[in-house]
This record gives C-alpha cells, structure tokens and sequence, in this order.
C-alpha cells in the first residue's frame, strides 16, 4: 500500500526534523510543506482543529495523525 504523507513543518523544530528523520530511515517518501509565516501557520491550525497549535502535522493519505508521537503510532499501526 502506497502511503500519501505530507509533514507540515516550520523552520528551526526540533521535533519537525526528527518526524522527516524517522521517516527518511524508513525509507518512506514524503511532501514537506514549510509554514514559517505565523499568520499562515495560525490560518492553517485554525483548519486542523481547535486543539492544534504545534508543528510538526502530518498527514497520512489526507488523515491528520498529529505531531512526532501521532505519526510514530501510527507508522506501528500501518506496521511501517
């Protein structure tokens, strides 16, 4: 099964980077789109729910799994 996974990211995250860094030892490919504009990033939170306001968020086949910790569970659950 192909995954469709899209990291949402912004400049200087730590945790941005470990997400693209696990991703890339799995040999997964990904889109990376970067937001380090605030009010952009605001917009764009505002779209992914109440509760976010942390980057990084990603995404797998248009499902939001959340940051680092979201898509470690679920690339266990995908058993990727």
């Amino acid at each position: 099964m192909t995954l469709k996974i899209t990291v949402y990211s912004k400049s200087a995250c730590p945790q941005c980077d470990s997400a693209k860094q696990l991703l890339k030892a799995r040999s997964l490919d990904f889109e990376e789109v970067k937001i380090d504009d605030e009010a952009e990033r605001l917009a764009f939170y505002a779209k992914c729910g109440p509760s976010v306001r942390q980057m990084p968020q990603i995404f797998i086949n248009d499902q939001r799994v959340g940051g680092l910790s979201g898509l470690q569970a679920a690339l266990t659950q995908l058993g990727r």
